[in-house]
């Protein structure tokens, strides 16, 4: 998406729109870090003073992050999810992944009765490149590659509030599943996780509600149980990534 020149009033807002704009598109990603102040100044056409009252009013919606002596980077994809990761740094990841089971519970069931043919080869897609991510041993590729596959299964459910919300959740919980993908893991556990999402696009494709159902019961019950570990653990792997996460705001 081009950066156009700003020349009307109410300079500020503007730029605010035009950076909005580029978060929200996908240009620049989440964990991108923007181009400086001057940069910015020169792409738009304006002051450096109405830059950074631009970039400081995303940053106080949670949108940005400023890193002393860093630059500044995407926090979160749109405001739903800036909102999102503030509530969750106040909750239990617990109540997290109880929101994240009835979002894709109703995700799944809708996909069984409404995918269609390039969904199936989305999800058989995404599910490859999950289980190649995570064998490599990288976490942070096998985050992103958990988190594509699940979106693909809410956009098969063709509900664009659903998969706004869930894109969101996501978004702001992603810190911490790359907390719990580093913690070791009882054996075999992998190895069930896999065949649960396995089971679950033969059960879409399959047109099985009750079935899809049934695998997220199952994969999320497993993350709960280790969840429930890494809190209990000393020390707590969860609860210093939620605080130095804190720490860098």
């Amino acid at each position: 998406m081009p950066i156009r020149t700003t020349e009307r009033a109410n300079l500020v807002d503007q730029v605010i729109e035009q950076l909005r704009s580029l978060i929200e598109s996908g240009e620049w990603a989440i964990g991108a870090k923007i181009p400086a102040e001057p940069v910015l100044s020169e792409m738009l056409g304006v002051g450096r003073n109405t830059v950074r009252e631009a970039v400081r009013a995303l940053g106080y919606s949670g949108m940005l992050e400023a890193r002393q002596g860093d630059g500044t980077y995407v926090r979160a994809a749109d405001a739903l999810g800036a909102a999102l990761r503030r509530r969750l740094r106040h909750a239990g990841l617990l109540e997290a992944l109880e929101v994240r089971s009835g979002l894709e519970r109703d995700a799944v069931r809708l996909a069984a009765a409404r995918r269609d043919d390039d969904d199936l080869a989305a999800l058989r897609d995404t599910l490859r490149e999950r289980a190649a991510a995570w064998g490599s041993g990288h976490t942070d590729a096998a985050v992103r590659a958990d988190i594509a596959f699940h979106r693909a299964v809410v956009a098969a459910a063709h509900n664009g509030i659903l998969a706004d919300l869930y894109s969101s959740l996501t978004d702001a919980l992603s810190a911490i599943v790359a907390s719990v993908l580093d913690a070791p893991l009882p054996p075999g556990r992998r190895c069930r996780q896999d065949t649960h999402h396995d089971a679950l696009v033969e059960a879409i494709a399959a047109a099985d509600p009750d079935a899809a159902v049934a695998c997220v019961d199952e994969y999320i019950e497993e993350a709960v149980a280790s969840v429930r570990a890494l809190l209990d653990a000393d020390p707590p792997p969860l609860r210093r990534a939620a605080e130095e996460e804190d720490g860098a705001r």
